[in-house]
C-alpha cells in the first residue's frame, strides 16, 4: 500500500472513531459503514487486506494491549468459562457451521465449509473489547468476553491450518489435528513463559523510559515471531506475556507507566480505527470475486450462515453455562445466582472482525494438485458478510438488549467506598513510614517540608472520602472536584505567565519547556487518570 492511501486510511478512519464518541453508537460500527460507503466512492483507492500484513502486525499489539489492560487474577478466577468459549465453543462452532453450511450449500465440499467454520468461529478481539467497554458491562461478563477473545484466535487460526490441509489434499488426519492444536497451544504458552521474564527483568533494568516504552512497543511483535518461528502459536504467546506484564506493571517506574498508557492507547486507537474501516472497505473487492453465484442467491446464503454462526454459540453457551453447575457443587457454590440473562449477553455478544476476513484472504488460490481451491470467493463472500452481519446487528441490538434485561451494574457507591478504604490503609502506612524516616538524622527536613509531605499524604486519603460526601448546591461538585478544579486556573496562570516571559524574550524555549515540564506532572498528580 502506498503513502498516501495509508495516511489517508489512518487520518479518516481517526476521524470517525473520534466523531463516534459523541454518539451512542459503538465506533467500530459506524467505522465498518463509513467504510461500507466509501468503498464505491470516485476517487478512493482499493484497500485489500493483506494477511501477511494484518495477522503479525495488526494483531500482535492489539492484542497486547488487551492483555495489558486484562486482571490475570480475574482470568483466573474464570478460567472454566474462558476455557470453555476460547477453546470448546471455538471448535464446536468450527464442526457445527461447517456441517451446516455444507448441507445449505451442497457444491461446497465439506472440507471447503470446515475451513469457513473455522474462519468464522472465533469472536474478533477488537470488537469484543471495544464494544464491551462502550457498553460497561459487568465486571465478570466482560472478563470473560476479554478472556474468550485473547485465547480464541490461536484455537481457530489452528482449526483452520487443519481444515485446509484437508481441503487441498495435502492428508491432515484428526491425529495430526490434534498434535497441531497440542504444539501450537503448549508451544504458545511456552515461548511466552520464556520470554516474560527476560522480557519484565529487562524493562525494570532500563534506566530510561524512553528506552523502556520502545521495548515496550517492541514486546508483541517479538513474542509473536518467536512463537511463529517454532510453528508455535504466536497468539498465545502475546498473551501470555501481555498478562505477565500487565499483573506486574507497578514494578516498573512511574514515568514509564506514564508514557505507555499514553502510547499504547494511541495505538490502539489508530489500529482499531483503521481496522474496522478496512473491514467495509473489502466490499468491492469481495463481491468481484463471486463469479457465477449471483448475488441474490449468494446473500440468501450470506443470511443461512449468518443464523448458523448466531444459533450455533446458543446452542453452546448455555449448555456450557449451566451443565457444570449441575454437575458440580463445588462449581454451584463458587458462582451462586446464575441466571439466563448473562449467557444471552454471552451469546449475543459474539461479533466477528478483522481476523476473520484476515483468515479468509489467506485461503490458497489452488489444492494440492493445481485446481483452483473449491468456491474460494464464496467462502470470502460468506466470511465478509457474516462480520458485517454480526457487528451491526448485534451490535447495534445489544445495548437495548442490556436496557432490556436490565442487568446488575457496578455499584459506584461500593466502589468508592473500597477506593477511599484502600487508600486510607496505604496513607496510614505511608504515615508511618515518614516518621520512621524522619528519625532518622540523614532524613532531617524543616518543618514546613516535613508538613507538606503529609499535607500531600492528607489529601490523598481526604480525596476518595469526599467523593462520597456532599457536593456543592452551586456546580454540583464535590469538594475534590473543586479542588482540582481550582488547582488547573491557578496551573493554567502559570503556564501563561511562562510563555509570556519566553515571547518576551527575559526566558529561553529551554528553560520555559523545564518549567512546563513541572507544571504538567502537577496536573497529572491533580487530575487522575480516567477523570477525562
Amino acid at each position: 500500500m502506498e503513502a498516501l492511501p495509508l495516511v489517508a486510511l489512518i487520518a479518516a478512519s481517526a476521524a470517525v472513531a473520534g466523531a463516534a464518541r459523541r454518539t451512542p453508537v459503538p465506533a467500530p460500527l459506524l467505522l465498518v459503514a463509513a467504510g461500507l460507503l466509501a468503498g464505491y466512492l470516485p476517487g478512493v483507492p482499493d484497500y485489500t487486506l493483506d494477511p501477511h500484513v494484518v495477522l503479525p502486525l495488526v494483531l500482535p499489539p492489539l492484542l497486547h494491549m488487551a492483555a495489558l489492560d486484562s486482571s490475570y487474577l480475574d482470568l483466573r478466577a474464570n478460567a472454566r468459562p474462558v476455557a470453555l468459549l476460547s477453546i470448546g465453543y471455538v471448535l464446536f462452532a468450527t464442526l457445527a457451521v461447517g456441517w451446516l453450511t455444507h448441507l445449505l450449500i451442497p457444491q461446497l465440499p465439506l472440507t471447503a465449509a470446515l475451513v469457513l467454520g473455522a474462519i468464522v468461529a472465533p469472536p474478533d478481539a477488537v470488537a469484543a473489547t471495544a464494544i464491551a467497554r462502550k457498553l460497561g458491562l459487568p465486571n465478570r461478563i466482560t472478563t470473560i468476553l476479554q478472556g474468550e477473545s485473547l485465547v480464541n484466535d490461536a484455537t481457530a487460526i489452528t482449526a483452520y491450518r487443519v481444515a485446509v490441509a484437508a481441503a487441498v489434499g495435502e492428508g491432515a488426519t484428526w491425529v495430526e489435528g490434534i498434535a497441531e492444536f497440542a504444539l501450537a497451544a503448549l508451544g504458545g504458552v511456552g515461548v511466552g513463559l520464556l520470554l516474560m521474564v527476560p522480557i519484565h527483568w529487562l524493562r525494570t533494568h532500563l534506566k530510561e523510559a524512553l528506552l523502556q516504552n520502545t521495548l515496550s512497543l517492541l514486546i508483541p511483535f517479538v513474542a509473536y515471531a518467536a512463537a511463529e518461528q517454532v510453528h508455535a502459536s504466536g497468539v498465545l504467546a502475546v498473551v501470555v506475556v501481555g498478562l505477565y506484564l500487565g499483573h506486574r506493571s507497578w514494578q516498573v517506574d512511574f514515568a514509564t507507566r506514564l508514557q505507555e498508557g499514553a502510547v499504547w492507547r494511541m495505538v490502539a486507537f489508530v489500529l482499531e480505527s483503521a481496522v474496522f474501516a478496512l473491514i467495509g472497505l473489502q466490499l468491492p473487492y469481495v463481491l468481484k470475486g463471486l463469479g457465477h453465484y449471483g448475488v441474490g442467491q449468494a446473500l440468501a446464503y450470506a443470511v443461512g450462515v449468518f443464523v448458523f454462526v448466531v444459533v450455533v454459540r446458543f446452542v453452546w453457551v448455555f449448555p456450557a453455562t449451566f451443565l457444570p453447575r449441575r454437575l458440580s457443587s463445588r462449581i454451584r457454590d463458587r458462582e451462586p445466582g446464575v441466571d439466563w440473562k448473562a449467557p444471552t449477553i454471552v451469546g449475543w455478544a459474539g461479533m466477528r472482525g478483522v481476523v476473520s476476513l484476515a483468515i479468509a484472504f489467506s485461503v490458497p488460490l489452488t489444492t494440492a494438485s493445481g485446481d483452483p481451491f473449491p468456491s474460494r470467493n464464496l467462502v470470502l463472500f460468506l466470511t465478509f458478510t457474516t462480520v458485517i452481519g454480526t457487528l451491526v446487528v448485534q451490535g447495534l441490538t445489544l445495548p437495548a438488549l442490556i436496557r432490556a434485561l436490565r442487568l446488575p451494574q457496578r455499584d459506584a457507591y461500593a466502589d468508592t467506598l473500597a477506593e477511599a478504604q484502600a487508600q486510607s490503609e496505604a496513607s496510614a502506612a505511608a504515615d508511618r513510614r515518614l516518621d520512621e524516616l524522619l528519625t532518622d538524622p540523614r532524613n532531617a527536613l524543616p518543618e514546613p517540608l516535613a508538613d507538606r509531605l503529609r499535607t500531600v499524604m492528607e489529601r490523598r486519603r481526604n480525596s476518595v472520602w469526599e467523593r462520597l460526601g456532599t457536593v456543592n448546591v452551586e456546580t454540583g461538585e464535590s469538594a475534590d472536584d473543586t479542588y482540582r478544579r481550582l488547582t488547573r486556573e491557578m496551573i493554567g496562570t502559570e503556564r501563561e505567565v511562562f510563555v509570556r516571559l519566553r515571547d518576551e524574550r527575559r526566558i529561553d524555549d529551554e528553560m520555559m519547556r523545564t518549567l512546563l515540564f513541572r507544571l504538567d506532572l502537577e496536573e497529572a498528580a491533580a487530575y487522575r487518570e480516567g477523570d477525562d
